[in-house]
């Protein structure tokens, strides 16, 4: 009988790895299943530009698996039984059950409100391909008022900063504000927060710092110091945390929901889980934890591959780096800071700035783009042509037995 390996998601981090699975296992002897929402693969380092306005690439799963043996069940993942060894999901069909041997949990993280009253109801984000859409929508209505429409962006994280930056340099007629909790850019290096702050000043964004939200309504936010700040569309940064299914269902999680796991990305509760991405909490190789981020995908997602073949092909499982390099940030679309950092994730001194951070960033996404969309990195179509003859075989004799009975 085929081991079963059931993937949780289709991001960076859930396709990756069954790509690379699929090339390294044999298909006669493993069935991986891979479960997503939507049918096509998110960009969702990109996603502040979709709500902007632009367009950008939407590979669309069926394709991107074709010809890897990996079988694609678009639904809804709605409850996870480690005990059983069942995941629970619903599509257009209803409900049902996919049981597995492995099960890796790629299901990415979303916003966080941290308790504030007003975010769910008022507040856009981008998170994900729906919420960048309704984003768009709504800017696209404020630009067609024909008036200065006053956009904020609460939160100056890495993602706060993109959309803000993205925002006015796509929509130069809208009013746009980032709203800091501390000073902005704090983690970054002197040299590094001179170059956003100017970017801010070309870019014609109100940067308020040490500004707390305390709640949002529908045409302002109100803030800790008593003040209330305007807006037509208010976009939460503030923030990520991950789903509760993954604690629903017994397993082991952190305060914000992320699975424990151990050094091979093995959950520390249930054996035969596995997390990877924003859903892992996974010490880095500098005893932090990794944040969430697309390179933690990356990193995470090579340690799990190797520990799943490892332990299916009985092999000593190897050690990969869990490390934390950079942060790459995009400024608009000729405009980013690439940030180093050290051991202990300090910024180092130096930066880079300008048009060539800007080029990096894009070659990041680029990369990131076709490996995803290659997820065997060209994995002749022969292995599995091979296994589905075995199973066509395997079929046909069952069959003949049953008759034969």
């Amino acid at each position: 009988m085929k081991h079963r390996i059931v993937v949780l998601g289709a991001g960076y981090a859930g396709a990756y790895v069954a790509g690379t699975l699929a090339r390294r296992l044999s298909p006669a002897d493993t069935e991986i299943t891979v479960v997503n929402a939507e049918s096509d693969f998110v960009q969702r380092l990109r996603l502040h530009q979709l709500a902007a306005g632009q367009e950008i690439e939407a590979p669309q799963l069926a394709d991107v698996f074709a010809g890897t043996g990996i079988r694609l069940r678009l639904a809804r993942v709605t409850a996870v039984d480690p005990e059983r060894q069942v995941v629970a999901v619903a599509d257009g069909d209803g409900d049902g059950e996919l049981g597995y041997d492995t099960l890796l949990y790629a299901l990415g993280s979303r916003v966080a409100d941290h308790g504030v009253p007003g975010v769910a109801e008022h507040a856009f984000h981008v998170t994900g391909r729906p919420a960048a859409l309704r984003l768009r929508e709504r800017l696209d209505s404020l630009d067609a008022r024909g008036e200065s429409g006053r956009v904020l962006v609460v939160g100056d994280g890495l993602t706060g900063i993109e959309t803000a930056t993205e925002i006015a340099e796509s929509r130069p007629g809208l009013s746009v504000t980032l709203a800091a909790r501390g000073e902005l850019g704090a983690p970054l290096s002197a040299g590094a927060r001179g170059h956003l702050r100017r970017a801010c000043v070309r870019l014609g964004i109100t940067v308020l710092e040490h500004t707390t939200v305390e709640a949002v309504e529908a045409t302002r936010v109100r803030c800790a110091d008593g003040t209330a700040l305007a807006s037509d569309a208010t976009v939460w940064t503030a923030g990520f945390a991950v789903g509760p299914i993954a604690a629903a269902g017994g397993l082991e999680v952190t305060d914000i929901g992320r699975i424990v796991v151990d050094r091979t990305m093995r959950s520390v509760s249930h054996p035969n889980v596995y997390a990877v991405g924003d859903s892992a909490h996974a010490i880095g190789d500098n005893g932090r934890p990794l944040p969430m981020s697309c390179a933690s995908a990356g990193y995470t997602g090579r340690q799990a591959t190797e520990a799943i073949a490892a332990r299916l092909t009985g092999r000593e499982i190897p050690n990969t780096k869990l490390e934390y390099l950079a942060n790459h940030i995009s400024l608009g679309r000729r405009d980013g800071i690439l940030q180093m950092v050290d051991d202990e994730a300090q910024a180092k001194p130096k930066y880079v700035g300008g048009r060539k951070a800007a080029r990096i960033k894009a070659g990041i996404l680029r990369m990131s783009l076709w490996a995803t969309s290659h997820p065997t990195f060209g994995l002749p179509k022969r292995k599995h042509r091979l296994a589905a003859a075995l199973d066509a075989s395997a079929e046909k004799e069952a069959v003949g037995g049953r008759v034969a009975a």
